[in-house]
């Protein structure tokens, strides 16, 4: 069902105070936009913990980062260029969540990648998430960093930084980076018992091919390879 602008906003502000909850983001840290059907954008403001985060504070901006509403005062996080270059590559991304998962972002500081084909939700759900190239945060070195693998791609570890979701609405990048986390702890959790065991090709094949009958959307780094195609 299509939400209403202020219901919109109301469900921005309930993902952010998760965020908070679930200890990915502190302080500042983080961000979420979310794209209009005018092609306009709704965003939180750069300053504030998202546990604070109400309705009214959100920033109207445009495709440049210019605010078009706002409280006196409030502006769009400086990382906004990183969130504007994902909708540049991707016209079915409607929403972009950055976040500071403890486990997820030791994979990025430890610059390893979440590339094992070992959960099966994981699997089915995202494949493997890369580490981007390091990136000075607020300039353009981030969104360059993560544009080559927008593409195939809808969670990435920012080097040294974080993590990237985007999806086709607000809560479905909210649900791709509780994936994400999860699976960096299904992940260590796994190595310090020894390693964990990758599932075989043949029922990764199965799996990947099982994504447009569950109607998963997005991009899937495997799709493409096993099935001749790349899912927009």
């Amino acid at each position: 069902m299509e939400l209403s602008y202020p219901e919109l906003r109301e469900q921005i502000c309930d993902i952010c105070h998760k965020m908070w909850q679930l200890g990915w983001v502190a302080a500042n840290d983080g961000n979420i936009s979310v794209k209009l059907e005018d092609g306009t954008f709704l965003a939180t403001p750069t300053g504030i913990s998202k546990s604070f985060i109400t309705p009214e504070k959100l920033v109207h901006i445009d495709k440049e980062g210019k605010v078009l509403e706002a409280i006196e005062g409030y502006r769009p996080s400086s990382e906004i260029k990183m969130h504007m270059r994902c909708y540049e590559e991707r016209e079915d991304v409607g929403a972009v969540l950055h976040a500071h998962p403890p486990v997820a972002t030791g994979y990025a500081v430890a610059n390893i990648p979440l590339d094992e084909y070992s959960m099966i939700e994981t699997v089915l759900t995202l494949g493997s998430i890369p580490v981007t190239p390091y990136g000075t945060p607020s300039t353009y070195e981030v969104p360059d960093a993560i544009a080559p693998y927008l593409g195939e791609h809808d969670a990435v570890l920012l080097q040294n930084h974080g993590a990237l979701t985007v999806g086709a609405d607000v809560v479905t990048a909210y649900y791709r980076m509780e994936t994400l986390e999860l699976f960096a702890k299904i992940s260590l959790n796994a190595h310090l018992l020894g390693g964990a065991k990758e599932i075989s090709r043949e029922n990764i094949d199965r799996l990947i091919s099982m994504r447009q009958g569950y109607g998963i959307t997005g991009r899937h780094p495997g799709y493409k390879k096993y099935s001749g195609e790349n899912k927009d």
